[in-house]
């Protein structure tokens, strides 16, 4: 190869769950022997010349006693992380003479090299075989010991090596430990069929022991209604009660009724999930769970970054599951408030000085409060009698502000269990399953409705379809929210919110169009007046 030659090799620059293909380019220059990065690196990045020499020296592939130039284009783009390593190693090795560079380009590489040559997984690795695809790549080579997760994209073939040694004899077509996993094998993994499959056989996804069953729940028949109508339409809930009323008992089954997630929420989950430092071995098929605590700061709520890279809070870990935000009164108010944009829009925009990431958010919200700070504000019971003053209730709910409260599509509150009652012989509680069920007809029924539309839930709705042509009610049957409306006891965000609520009531009791019944009933929940 001539000295003069520029050689590439391709790699990915994650920003979030986007990806930018990035070009390594290695050549020779006549300067001291070593190595020089350049492109904005990351300080991993950049100590990556260390990692390369050591490792290309370990693999007994030497580099050339010249000074080589490593240039990450576009120079632009900030790049974060070592898991460029593999890529700056092999165009290293191609411009020093040691390896062929006529596929470097072509291939995706993703790999932190150890001091040995022993290639590593990189945080993010689901989300940038991903990206690779999209961006038209064919090949992705990843560790080995990720090789299990690559394949998990289909439409991609993932060329799995154990050091970098293997890597080069890849690349000069010597047969060496590396192995091919071909597309169809990760194909099969996602198609749709064997994702009807998981949510029809249990055994897919067992529950762990000590994991809540509706069946458990005792006394709050009306509060796990609501919760189905919130599954059935992936609708925002409050549960607001006394302490011991069973709220998180209520919360920690909302999960478990929800239905398998799609083809392609699977995906996002489990590219959110890669973003972590463990390796996925399949992808993620229920929804997620996140309880943060009320400690927890606005960043580690909505996510954010720094030259380092962007980390992303709970709602985004959230997405495509619950976020339940647990006594949600204690919660700092502008915390509180700044989950209303993620709410409304399904996405998270970090903007930093040097970066600007746009992350998924189409997460369910969950709260759960007192009523008071003592909690017994409103109790029945003569012996819990509530000792907070008025202003010290009405400070206490204000910390739910009004805008937030406003996205909340249902507001359940609940007492507590009073008696202890066995169910009659023969009789049996609701089971999770039992409800899961009924909420995937339900969602199905929806799903058919909207399948000209963008959307396949019912809380994804906007107003002007809801408003409009397609799904107008007549005044008729509107007749009790409209006068809601015009007496100001809802506000017209309110109003689309009930109207989704009402559709998702349409669905679960199997009726092409909600009517005056389901729409006074969705009002009722609103308004939190259930119990």
């Amino acid at each position: 190869m001539s000295e003069t030659a520029v050689c590439r090799a391709a790699a990915i620059a994650l920003s979030g769950l986007d990806g930018a293909p990035v070009f390594v380019e290695a050549a020779l220059s006549q300067q001291l022997p070593g190595i020089g990065i350049v492109g904005l690196p990351d300080t991993a990045l950049a100590e990556a010349k260390s990692r390369v020499r050591v490792a290309t020296e370990k693999v007994g592939l030497k580099l050339a006693d010249r000074f080589i130039l490593i240039n990450l284009a576009p120079a632009a783009l900030p790049k974060h992380g070592s898991g460029f390593d593999l890529a700056i190693a092999l165009a290293a090795l191609a411009a020093s003479g040691r390896v062929p560079a006529a596929r470097m380009s072509s291939v995706v590489h993703l790999g932190e090299l150890a001091l040995d040559g022993e290639l590593r997984r990189p945080p993010g690795l689901l989300s940038a075989v991903l990206a690779a695809r999209r961006l038209g790549f064919e090949r992705v080579m990843v560790p080995e010991s990720a090789a299990v997760e690559s394949s998990l994209v289909p439409g991609i073939e993932t060329i799995a090596v154990r050091d970098l040694a293997d890597a080069v004899a890849w690349h000069s077509g010597e047969d060496r430990a590396w192995r091919i996993v071909a597309p169809e094998t990760s194909a099969r993994r996602n198609e749709p069929a064997r994702a009807r499959d998981l949510q029809d056989d249990d055994r897919a996804h067992p529950a762990p022991d000590g994991a809540p069953d509706t069946v458990d729940i005792i006394g709050q028949d009306e509060a796990v209604d609501a919760l189905v109508v919130a599954a059935a339409g992936r609708h925002h809930l409050s549960l607001t009660g006394p302490p011991g009323a069973g709220k998180t008992l209520l919360a920690a089954c909302l999960p478990t009724i929800l239905p398998d997630l799609s083809p392609e929420e699977s995906l996002v989950a489990s590219s959110i999930a890669s973003l972590g430092s463990d390796t996925l071995r399949h992808l993620v098929v229920r929804p997620p769970f996140e309880q943060p605590h009320h400690t927890a700061s606005a960043i580690a709520i909505i996510g954010g970054g720094d030259g380092r890279g962007v980390r992303p809070g709970a709602v985004t870990r959230a997405c495509h599951g619950v976020l339940f935000l647990d006594e949600a009164a204690e919660y700092p108010r502008h915390v509180l408030d700044a989950l209303r944009q993620p709410l409304e829009s399904g996405t998270v925009d970090i903007h930093r000085a040097r970066f600007r990431a746009t992350l998924p958010a189409k997460t369910q919200l969950l709260l759960a409060s007192n009523p008071c700070p003592c909690g017994n504000a409103g109790s029945l019971d003569a012996a819990a009698e509530c000792t907070c003053t008025p202003i010290a209730r009405m400070r206490y709910r204000s910390r739910i502000s009004g805008p937030l409260s406003d996205r909340i599509d249902l507001k359940i509150e609940v007492r507590r269990v009073s008696s202890v009652q066995e169910r009659p012989a023969g009789a049996e509680g609701r089971t999770s399953a039992e409800l899961r069920a009924r909420v995937t007809r339900a969602r199905e029924r929806a799903a058919v409705r909207l399948r000209e539309t963008p959307w396949t839930v019912n809380s994804d709705l906007p107003g002007q379809w809801l408003r409009g042509p397609a799904a107008k009610l007549p005044r008729s049957e509107t007749v009790v929210l409209d006068r809601a409306l015009a007496l100001g006891a809802v506000t017209l965000r309110g109003y689309d919110r009930t109207l989704r609520v009402a559709w998702t009531l349409a669905d679960l009791s199997e009726v092409d169009r909600p009517g005056r019944r389901e729409i006074a009933q969705a009002l009722i929940l609103r308004e939190g007046n259930l119990a």
